[in-house]
């Protein structure tokens, strides 16, 4: 999926009539008024059209990056017993170790529902779950008490936290500024950061694994329950979109890009003008036809939501004119959330 050039960013082109936006993130961190203007309106646009894009040239250094995907490499690597001493709880902590088969990624609100997913066709990854620090009854699971490679981890991680956390407050003033809204119009609400940082491990599989089951995916359908998501992954590739037509079409990796995706959260307080799209990771295929087993994939996800205490309900010019008016009841930002992610565990 090369990037096919337009103006006055580009496009990654897929077939079927989907283009995700490859939009550069620099304009946002300039003082001119006129950039920042036309970049907001590419990136709203983006969310309106299909609810995915890529950026480029955002505030995370590449070396960064290479330090996070180590780390979360080496933690995953860690023997069984030690992760599973950092075991995720509840839904309303959604921090620590989650080991293979416990969550099933998924849009059905019933629990029940979920349980007979993960059954057939469980998810075939283990992640690592990070919210802010400082929240209480709700502590961080670091690996710093068995190793200084663990407080190594530990520190990194938080001062990675910290940048995306920013990555977010730039991106919804972008969103402000497309909506023709004051810039700093979500400030007040994304300022404690209640967000999630979640490390993926995709495990090496056998290739009967999908012979034998045609539907198994690495992670299943799902669309993301939050405000808006960004996504920093490795080559490996197997992320890919729904389209509005039903296609599953490939959002390939491109090099020092961060693919961002709009939620559930973000598209009910905007009424519906944002789309949160479906998603998943399928096993892409190889060029060796012989190989018996697909290598591991490795991915870090960072979920940004507005500060739990936020009342979510349709923003100013959404709904006016629309002749359903508000679409969706106020909810409670932190009460909506847990609701969501008790389903999937």
């Amino acid at each position: 999926m090369a990037p096919v050039a337009t103006s006055p960013n580009t496009a990654a082109s897929t077939p079927k009539n989907l283009a995700i936006p490859l939009i550069d993130f620099h304009a946002l961190l300039s003082a001119s008024a006129p950039a920042k203007a036309e970049t907001s309106k590419a990136i709203l646009s983006a969310f309106e059209k299909d609810g995915f894009l890529y950026l480029k040239n955002v505030p995370i250094a590449p070396a960064t990056l290479s330090k996070v995907f180590s780390f979360s490499k080496s933690f995953f690597e860690r023997e069984q017993w030690q992760k599973d001493y950092l075991a995720w709880t509840t839904p309303s902590s959604n921090r620590g170790y989650v080991a293979r088969g416990r969550e099933k990624a998924s849009n059905n609100l019933l629990r029940d529902e979920v349980q007979k997913e993960k059954s057939s066709n469980p998810d075939l990854k283990e992640s690592f779950e990070i919210g802010r620090e400082g929240v209480e009854g709700h502590p961080n699971q670091w690996p710093s008490m068995f190793d200084l490679e663990g407080a190594y981890f530990s520190k990194t991680m938080q001062e990675f936290f910290l940048e995306c956390k920013e990555m977010h407050r730039l991106i919804m003033s972008a969103i402000a500024i497309g909506m023709s809204l004051d810039q700093h119009y979500f400030d007040e609400m994304v300022t404690k950061g209640d967000n999630n940082l979640r490390l993926l491990h995709y495990p090496s599989v056998k290739k009967g694994v999908f012979e034998k089951n045609k539907g198994q995916v690495r992670a299943g359908a799902h669309s993301d329950y939050g405000s808006i998501t960004l996504l920093f992954q490795d080559m490996r590739g197997g992320l890919q979109v729904q389209t509005s037509a039903g296609d599953w079409l490939d959002v390939t990796p491109i090099e020092g890009t961060v693919v961002v995706n709009a939620g559930d959260l973000l598209a009910r307080w905007t009424n519906d003008v944002i789309k949160s799209t479906k998603h998943r990771v399928v096993e892409p295929p190889t060029s060796e036809e012989a190989v018996d087993e697909y290598p591991a994939r490795y991915s870090v996800v960072y979920f940004c939501n507005p500060d739990f205490d936020t009342w979510i309900e349709a923003l100013p010019g959404t709904w006016e004119n629309d002749k359903h008016g508000k679409k969706y009841q106020g909810i409670n930002c932190g009460e909506y959330l847990v609701q969501r992610l008790s389903a999937t565990y």
